[in-house]
């Protein structure tokens, strides 16, 4: 190319700039962000900023991993990029892939509590809820002794072997979860994906066009992604009576082994919410809270959710928390780290009977100050700045190796 069709080029490319969209997007995101009704001090705007900064950096990994001829495993949500209350239990990995095509996926299982994966038709929008088309966990796997596994995703075919998946018509996205109890102790395997017919092969570099076409992606990505979560609270949360719970029901567009309970909360500083649960004998039990923008709290440096091998069990098997801004001097506190509004998730995930009313929580409003004495076992259940600030440093020291290990 010679200097003067270079310059021809660079001119026609500065007319037209490729983030241009994008950066529209982003601006109108901001709006939304800011007009938000549930934003009551500049606590809140500040998590909305955050949460949009997040999302942003989320949606432009996202649109550079959109093509389904060379799949690779991305973290659409996590501890950095969250969205869709992100239990603070789980890694999230995905793949966008083509049901016309089939895909082998290899791993070594680790010693998590669950793992599972999902086929999504379509994607979370403002309107609707991605269908689940196939969703199950390891136990449907043919696991060899090693903990090794392989498992394929494709179109219909005879004879198609142990752990093969039919992809149905409008497949598009894998979803992989893998979910710890113990954050000490458990540890994370192995997984990767890839396209039958085009591994070996490299994919086609992408062109100035092609580049636009990410940055358009990328905005519409996240325009959707902020109306949808702004909504998903008012579909199955807010409609909720405040400070109530629900009694266990399977999750919506979630796993066939997964149930839920949910409610909303709104407390002042002088008000606490004491939870009461049977410990499950499911291999997984979580709760936790989340922001009204749909979001995990800081769980890392603050205990907002505890599963069951985290929580204190009392002696007649129940698992008391209380939820408030002040510190009750107990194990299970549950911090709103200063939020006066948010979300309350249960969860409980790879189970094999249903979920009852009597598998679900209580919940009571009190008075902070007679926390105390609304906890039956209040003297086993107390703990000392030094214990507190020591389960800190546990959940701190565990986060950082899962994300390493």
């Amino acid at each position: 190319m010679t200097d003067t069709e270079k310059a021809e080029v660079m001119e026609k490319h500065a007319e037209l700039p490729l983030t241009e969209p994008f950066l529209a997007a982003v601006a109108e995101a901001e709006k939304l962000i800011a007009a938000a009704d549930f934003i009551r001090d500049p606590h809140d705007l500040a998590e909305g900023y955050d949460y949009l900064q997040a999302g942003i950096a989320a949606v432009l990994q996202l649109s550079r991993a959109h093509g389904t001829s060379h799949p690779y495993l991305v973290t659409a949500t996590g501890p950095y990029t969250k969205m869709g209350l992100d239990n603070p239990d789980t890694l999230y990995y995905s793949a966008n892939i083509d049901p016309s095509a089939e895909y082998l996926l290899t791993g070594v299982r680790g010693s998590t509590v669950d793992l599972s994966f999902q086929v999504l038709k379509g994607d979370y929008t403002a309107s609707d809820v991605p269908n689940g088309d196939d969703a199950f966990d390891d136990r449907r796997l043919r696991i060899n002794e090693d903990g090794s596994y392989q498992l394929r995703f494709g179109p219909p075919k005879e004879n198609p072997g142990p752990n093969y998946f039919v992809l149905s018509e409008g497949a598009s996205m894998l979803a992989v979860r893998e979910v710890y109890g113990d954050w000490n102790t458990e540890r994370k395997g192995t997984i990767r994906i890839e396209r039958v017919d085009t591994v070996g092969t490299a994919p086609v570099e992408p062109g100035v066009e092609q580049l636009r076409k990410r940055y358009r992606a990328a905005g519409r990505m996240l325009l959707t992604r902020v109306h949808t979560w702004f909504n998903f609270p008012k579909w199955f949360y807010l409609n909720l009576p405040v400070n109530t719970l629900t009694e266990p029901r399977l999750t919506p567009g979630g796993l066939s082994t997964q149930y839920s309970s949910v409610g909303h909360f709104e407390l002042d500083d002088d008000q606490a919410l004491i939870i009461t649960v049977p410990k499950s004998d499911a291999p997984y039990q979580g709760f936790q809270l989340g922001s009204r923008w749909y979001i995990s709290l800081d769980y890392v440096n603050h205990q907002t959710s505890l599963n069951h091998r985290q929580a204190q069990v009392d002696p007649d098997g129940m698992i008391r928390m209380v939820v408030s801004a002040r510190n009750p001097g107990v194990a299970n506190w549950i911090e709103t780290t200063g939020r006066k509004l948010g979300i309350l998730q249960f969860r409980w995930q790879r189970v094999d009977r249903p979920m009852t009313p009597e598998d679900g929580p209580t919940i009571e409003l009190v008075p902070f100050d007679k926390v105390a004495e609304q906890l039956p076992n209040f003297e086993h259940n107390r703990i000392d700045e030094a214990g507190w600030r020591e389960r800190i440093a546990a959940r701190q020291r565990a986060f950082a190796e899962r994300m390493l290990g």
